[in-house]
């Protein structure tokens, strides 16, 4: 298994430490398609899967979930969260167990998700379908000090249910692009936000998986490139060994066309100071 390199009070600790008023923004990757973003005291929490459902749901079945990497921080510790997203329906990224303890645990929060989705969401969380905010496809939503837009995602198909979100706060702008292939006009969509980090998954695609696929190392690392990202975060990986890809060669990917990265290990940050 492995470890975070920060998890439970010591990761909490450091996104702690982390909060200061200075201009810049810290991120953490916690896993999967998860990230924790703090910018001027507040903090969105994008797609989080943390708890061990899938593991559970699919233990004694042919398609095991066998989990890679350790959980990084209990939702329910999790009690400063503004916004949190859905960028679809598929459990890793939509997950009952950890987002019921994490509205539990802030009741002030914003849960953004795709407004194809609304009802589904609702159902699941079991919660009113008023309080989740739902966007539309090229429409976006002040939520706080985040800005956030929904751009099309393809998940096999496009589809009103699949999202990406561009994030925008004070000078800085953030993708994240839940899971996709690459479609037509992709990058010339995303090319005019000017996008600082993008956070790609990098799993890719392989029949034989039997669920969805998504942008493969290369295909990532060339989309940072054609949309003009300063860097580029790599995610969707070593969470389940049936469906994972090895980071390194998102790096080699990326040494060879010029994009600038950064590989994160689960629980560990991310400053934009190094920009």
């Amino acid at each position: 298994m492995i470890e975070p390199v920060l998890k439970d009070a010591a990761l909490l600790a450091d996104v702690k430490e982390a909060d200061r008023d200075d201009g810049h923004f810290r991120l953490w990757w916690l896993g999967q398609s998860g990230f924790l973003v703090q910018w001027r005291g507040r903090h969105l929490l994008l797609d989080p899967y943390l708890s061990d459902s899938l593991t559970k749901k699919y233990a004694h079945t042919d398609k095991p979930h066998v989990r890679m990497t350790a959980r990084a921080v209990d939702p329910c510790a999790l009690d400063f969260i503004d916004v949190a997203t859905s960028s679809h329906n598929h459990t890793d990224h939509l997950d009952g167990e950890t987002l019921g303890p994490l509205l539990r645990a802030n009741k002030g929060i914003m849960l953004v998700v795709p407004e194809a989705n609304r009802k589904f969401v609702a159902e699941r969380l079991g919660i009113d379908a008023a309080f989740p905010t739902g966007l539309e496809i090229g429409h976006s939503i002040q939520a706080g000090q985040f800005r956030i837009e929904a751009v099309p995602a393809r998940h096999e198909e496009l589809g009103p249910e699949y999202v990406g979100y561009v994030v925008g706060f004070g000078p800085w702008t953030i993708y994240h692009s839940g899971d996709t292939l690459l479609y037509e006009g992709m990058a010339e969509r995303l090319r005019p936000h000017k996008i600082d980090v993008a956070l790609l998954p990098i799993n890719g695609r392989a029949p034989e998986r039997r669920v969805a696929g998504n942008l493969s190392a290369r295909e990532s690392a060339e989309l940072g490139k054609q949309i003009g990202a300063r860097s580029v975060i790599p995610c969707h990986y070593e969470m389940f060994e049936f469906n994972t890809a090895d980071p390194r060669g998102f790096a080699a990917a990326c040494d060879s066309i010029g994009q600038p990265y950064r590989i994160l290990r689960c629980g560990e940050r991310w400053d934009s100071l190094s920009l």
